[in-house]
């Protein structure tokens, strides 16, 4: 049985390639996990972050960058490590290399030194790829 993914979309034509396994799964359109599932796996992320500097510094002061110096702390680490945060994880979402390789820690720090950035992740393909995920050559993916 032939699947829509191998079909191609609209905007690639019929007979495009279809995109890596886990991709396209009905969540996001033609190529990647919808926004919906990494805006929560990102505010169950942030929500730790945030928990996990307040026991470092108390109290929290408002402006303080430690949230975001534990975000990109846990991001870098597990995403290096692992493949996927704890919020990916409870949203079943796993980041890889379009290889399908674990992301490693060098691609862990580029996507993790973006995304804290703000603005890539606000920036993305038609394949719903953030620019932090293309410049580390990283995708999400459905676990």
């Amino acid at each position: 049985m032939v699947e829509r993914r191998q079909l191609g979309g609209w905007l690639q034509g019929p007979g495009a390639a279809p995109p890596p396994d886990g991709v396209g799964d009905g969540d996001g359109g033609d190529g990647g996990v919808g926004m919906g599932r990494r805006v929560v796996a990102l505010a169950i992320d942030w929500g730790f972050a945030v928990l996990i500097a307040s026991g470092l510094m108390r109290p929290l002061q408002w402006g303080s960058l430690a949230p975001l110096a534990a975000l990109l702390t846990m991001n870098v680490l597990l995403v290096g490590t692992a493949g996927f945060t704890a919020g990916h994880r409870i949203m079943g979402l796993r980041v890889e290399r379009l290889d399908g390789a674990p992301p490693g820690p060098v691609r862990a720090l580029v996507r993790s030194v973006l995304l804290c950035l703000a603005v890539p992740p606000l920036i993305w393909d038609r394949d719903q790829r953030g620019l932090h995920d293309k410049a580390a050559g990283t995708l999400v993916v459905r676990r």
